[in-house]
């Protein structure tokens, strides 16, 4: 059985500031690793869906539609279809 440890709200917050910084750090991790794994990875640049490979060349797939801008915190629900 673990323990429970109570956390300060100071030692939370400074925690949850770490959040972005390990979240990139994951992002580029799993980058690498898929490149090294199967030797491409599709992925979003200018607007584009790319094909990049381990060599570091390039392959355009399409073009995606433009961006969405959503503000922070704003919720959305799916519509169900009956």
């Amino acid at each position: 059985m673990t323990q429970k440890i109570k956390l300060s709200e100071q030692s939370m917050q400074a925690m949850e500031a770490k959040i972005p910084e390990l979240a990139s750090a994951a992002l580029k991790r799993a980058y690498y690793q898929a490149l090294t794994h199967s030797g491409k990875v599709l992925e979003a640049v200018n607007g584009q869906l790319v094909e990049t490979s381990a060599d570091g060349t390039t392959r355009f797939i399409r073009q995606l539609p433009p961006s969405i801008k959503v503000t922070p915190g704003t919720r959305f629900t799916r519509k169900v279809k009956p």
